[in-house]
């Protein structure tokens, strides 16, 4: 293989090895078969949130036995950054709706609303986030069973006490002797509230058994996306688990996920800039973690050991997070325990130089007050830390192009012999002092960075539904792919003013192919990453102009360089 095939081969592999981890960072998730837990709904069937009229009561499990049938009832409570709807059946959540612009799920904009928006007529925005969306069939968030001696059934309805927005909201039943107290108290932004459960045992015998916490969430699979290689990053949800030093996070697939046992620190569905999660206030519990996921729910169930004598109460605390995936304002959740749900923010092998590039791009948006502009200003800066590197490539390749034709007379005096001919061509390159893959060192320099600055954009919520310009969220595709087919016009532009050494084929595919492959899948990608490589090409066809003019000027000296070094091997071989 000669050295314009590795050159070539050299930056389809770049290319290749981006991409392919792009398509591979996240799992993809075919549609489960089975899962654990009660039986999900039909897959692929669109759902809608299940709310229970009050004239439904007789129809709900009696809070005690011989009792009458309390009325079901819904209870509001409304704070600074979340609206929650409360039903005492179950004791559990029927909506907690994020409040503010940026808490609006991802908007999923064709190419004729992207058009409308670019032309400046109104297009309707996405919903607010709601991160309690019941599951048909399943327990409400939040509900609670208990198993063992007695048993709590997590659709019981329960007494409700404190009816004012400003009070803390209480629940109580009692089954068989086990009086269970529920009580809420509310953050005064809502995003943290205090969740703790009264046990009583107010009945002769002791009491042995479990108790445990459902948190689950209703997925509409027709507004899903799983991320894919041309269908970019996706708005999946997971089911998570933080037990012992790992999290596991799961999306539906073929296989039941196992459950978890050891130190639960927090449990509860994770999208990928929204989280939902519970966690003990007082210090990670023994317990056990079971997720659930399937096409249309996601949910993780935390149990836990429970053991009263008669008369004998306990009391367990938890806390409870609805609110976006900011790793700052994750890291300060807990008191005297800390969960750690920043690391539900998830970079992976590339978490230094994410946290890099995301300190960089904070940098400059507090001086700009622009993600767009702070993503240019970062490919400036980067452009400008490799200019030794990129512009000796560029001489390189300058100086590579006068070698052509000593190169093609090597092909015809070694026409049969390969080894020969490379082992001519490094003599000549050695003795022109120019390196043939010098070419595309910088871009392979630059491939951490691509991929770095993907996977921060897909799991920064700082940047979430930043806009810039015509583009209204740096974090999702262009809408009307006017940025992704300029980026491949200035791909196209950069190829050309490369210095051509391969055959009229091999040029043909680095000047054409390459850029519209590149082009066809970066469509679906954040317009972030595409302003990025965008940017980058416009400084490099600058630099590569300037550099043309620059060695146009010291032409004379450049070609005595090359040709003193083909004189050298020509004397050598005579």
């Amino acid at each position: 293989m000669d050295s314009q095939k590795r050159l070539m081969l050299a930056l389809g592999l770049s290319l290749l090895v981006t991409m392919g981890y792009m398509a591979v960072v996240s799992k993809s998730s075919p549609h489960s078969d089975a899962a654990p837990g009660p039986s999900p709904t039909a897959a692929g069937q669109k759902q809608s949130p299940l709310v229970i009229p009050s004239n439904q009561a007789a129809q709900i499990p009696e809070a005690s036995s011989g009792s009458i049938a309390m009325p079901v009832q819904t209870i509001e409570r409304n704070r600074g950054s979340v609206h929650y709807l409360f039903s005492n059946r179950g004791a559990g959540l029927e909506r907690a709706q994020l409040q503010g612009n940026k808490m609006r799920e991802q908007q999923q904009m064709d190419i004729g609303q992207g058009i409308q928006r670019f032309l400046g007529h109104p297009v309707p925005d996405a919903p607010q986030m709601d991160l309690a969306l019941p599951v048909p069939g399943q327990p409400l968030p939040l509900s609670v069973e208990v198993r063992g001696t007695v048993n709590l059934a997590s659709s019981v309805v329960y007494n409700v006490a404190g009816d004012s927005n400003d009070q803390p909201l209480v629940f109580k039943t009692e089954q068989q002797g086990l009086a269970v107290t529920k009580t809420f108290h509310f953050s005064e932004s809502g995003l943290e509230t205090d969740y703790s459960l009264l046990f009583e045992n107010r009945g002769k015998t002791p009491i042995e058994g479990e108790y445990g916490i459902y948190y689950g969430r209703g997925i509409d699979p027709s507004t899903e996306r799983a991320p894919s290689f041309f269908g970019g990053v996706g708005n999946q949800s997971h089911s998570t688990c933080s037990v012992g030093d790992s999290i596991k996070k799961e999306a539906p697939k073929d296989k039941a996920a196992p459950e978890e046992r050891g130190l639960v620190h927090f449990f509860g569905v994770d999208q990928q800039y929204f989280l939902a999660a519970l966690y003990p206030l007082d210090g990670a519990q023994a317990g056990r973690c079971i997720q659930v996921a399937t096409p249309t729910e996601r949910s993780a169930t935390a149990y836990f050991p429970l053991h009263l004598k008669p008369g004998e109460s306990v009391t367990q605390r938890f806390g409870l997070y609805v609110g976006p995936k900011d790793g700052d304002l994750l890291s300060k959740i807990g008191k005297t325990f800390q969960p750690h749900l920043e690391k539900t923010v998830d970079f992976g092998i590339w978490a230094a130089i994410c946290k890099l590039l995301l300190t960089v791009l904070n940098f400059f948006q507090q001086v700009t007050h622009s993600w767009g502009i702070a993503i240019i200003l970062l490919t400036v800066g980067v452009k400008v830390v490799l200019l030794p590197l990129t512009h000796k490539s560029m001489v390189s390749a300058e100086s590579m192009k006068k070698l052509q034709p000593r190169m093609e007379e090597l092909k015809k005096k070694f026409p049969d012999d390969k080894q020969k001919q490379q082992s001519e061509m490094m003599k000549l390159y050695q003795e022109a002092k120019v390196n043939p893959l010098g070419g595309c060192l910088p871009m392979l320099i630059q491939m951490p960075v691509w991929i770095a600055l993907f996977t921060t954009l897909r799991n920064t919520y700082q940047i979430y539904r930043e806009p810039f310009f015509l583009w209204n969220d740096l974090t999702f595709k262009d809408p009307t792919y006017l940025l992704p087919l300029a980026l491949g016009l200035t791909m196209i532009v950069t190829q050309k003013l490369q210095p051509q050494m391969m055959d009229a084929a091999q040029a043909k595919m680095m000047t054409y192919i390459m850029p519209v492959f590149f082009t066809g899948i970066m469509l679906q990608y954040p317009a972030g990453l595409t302003l990025y490589i965008f940017t980058n090409n416009l400084l490099s066809i600058a630099q590569q102009y300037g550099l043309k003019r620059y060695l146009k000027a010291r032409e004379p000296a450049a070609e005595a360089t090359v040709s003193l070094g083909i004189k050298k091997v020509s004397e050598r071989k005579s």
